[in-house]
């Protein structure tokens, strides 16, 4: 819960947050048994930050000790983004506020891009991960393909081209030293058969009680759907999630989700918290009206389908860690998976962009292609701006994001004034 309470700025930070209390503080992992857990929960979807705090848990105390550590790692942003939610959105719209969230939108935009340039430096080894991460972007912003579909050629492509290449035989596998309660084929299935009925019963009792058009059904569904297919830590996530609530199902607008992501930002807490903020406003937004009963139901659902297959994937895989580094053909698909997902995230900055730089968009047609381009006459010079402020505060000064944040929203006032 301490860690909880005092993560701020997305995964990377937590994670090494994490590093210093497990390692260095209290001593709880050895530097490689904490990469170790670290390189398995990089290699399974969903928050890894979650996850690597559900490992801790699952190697020190079992099952007990995982539902401890990964409840209590998430409990505390989601209470306060709840909380941000509802002022959201029964003040969002004073003016006040909407100068602060023009201050927010700018910063984000600088922040996705520094997660864009530091996940490539880490994900961009060969010519075939630059070649991937291009084409995953292609795919995304010029046709459109399901980010699903996406995934899944980049792993198949990783595969066939580590089996081809033979450059899997030439992977150095962590050494492994972690242990932790052992677990046969048997304890296994059975951990799978009962953590999918804890994901998946209550979603199918909703889908009986409501029907499988209600508000809440859709967002168990979706978010369901997202724990499976993305793979890359938080921002893969964000950038399959943004489109598809805005464009899909029309739950929020661009700036709403831009203003969420802000939110996830400034709070302590896992950064994929932003799914919250999503299930509220699209259970808010209900037709006839949905209530604060209704939206807190929503945020509640979208918790319980992004954060309960966490918990099914490391109880299910801990036991297995050592196995599943030697298991080169997979690394090699994963790997494949992580540069897609570069593609991915810089589709996702250049969404977020002109979103927060343009008011207007037209359609334009090209034979099989259907892009939508800025107006120019749109351009909102007070955004473009502070996302050059922000840029020069996160990359001239390196400044951290909380810092980067409040320079940004003050110079966002100071520009209300003019």
């Amino acid at each position: 819960m301490k860690i909880g309470l005092l993560s701020f700025g997305g995964p990377a930070a937590q994670i090494a947050l994490m590093h210093r209390v497990l390692v260095d503080e209290r001593r709880w992992f050895a530097e490689r048994q904490f990469l170790s857990a670290l390189n398995f929960c990089m290699l399974l979807p969903g928050p890894e930050a979650m996850q690597l705090a559900t490992y801790a848990g699952w190697r020190m105390h079992g099952i007990a000790g995982g539902l401890a550590a990964g409840l209590l790692f998430v409990v505390p942003g989601a209470l306060l983004m709840i909380v941000l939610s509802m002022i959201y959105v029964y003040y969002g719209q004073l003016p006040a506020i909407e100068v602060l969230f023009l201050g927010v939108k700018a910063a984000v935009l600088a922040i996705v891009l520094e997660a864009l340039i530091r996940v490539a430096g880490r994900a961009l080894q060969t010519r075939m991960h630059w070649l991937l991460a291009g084409l995953a972007f292609v795919a995304l912003f010029f046709f459109n393909v399901p980010f699903p579909l996406v995934v899944f050629a980049a792993a198949l492509l990783g595969a066939l081209w580590s089996w081809q290449s033979g450059e899997g035989a030439t992977v150095s596998p962590i050494e492994v030293t972690t242990s932790g309660p052992a677990a046969a084929w048997p304890d296994t299935v059975r951990t799978v058969a009962i953590w999918l009925a804890v994901w998946l019963g209550p979603l199918i009792g909703l889908w009986f009680v409501l029907g499988s058009d209600h508000v809440l059904v859709q967002l168990g569904w979706f978010f369901s759907k997202l724990a499976v297919v993305t793979f890359g830590g938080a921002y893969a996530v964000l950038a399959y999630m943004a489109q598809e609530v805005v464009q899909g199902y029309g739950w929020l607008s661009a700036g709403e989700m831009i203003d969420g992501l802000g939110l996830a930002e400034t709070t302590l807490g896992p950064l994929i918290l932003v799914t919250e903020f999503v299930g509220f406003l699209a259970a808010f937004r209900e037709e006839g009206g949905g209530g604060l009963l209704l939206s807190i139901a929503g945020a509640v659902v979208t918790l319980w389908a992004t954060f309960a297959p966490c918990f099914l994937w490391i109880f299910a895989g801990a036991p297995y860690v050592e196995h599943l580094q030697h298991a080169v053909r997979l690394r090699a698909a994963l790997a494949a998976v992580t540069a897609a997902v570069v593609g991915v995230i810089l589709n996702l900055s250049l969404w977020f962009g002109l979103r927060v730089l343009f008011g207007q968009f037209e359609t334009v047609d090209l034979g099989m292609l259907s892009l939508e381009v800025p107006v120019l006459h749109s351009l909102d010079w007070k955004a473009a701006a502070l996302s050059v402020l922000a840029g020069i505060a996160l990359f001239g000064f390196r400044a951290g994001v909380m810092v980067t944040l409040i320079v940004s929203a003050a110079a966002s006032f100071a520009l209300s004034f003019v």
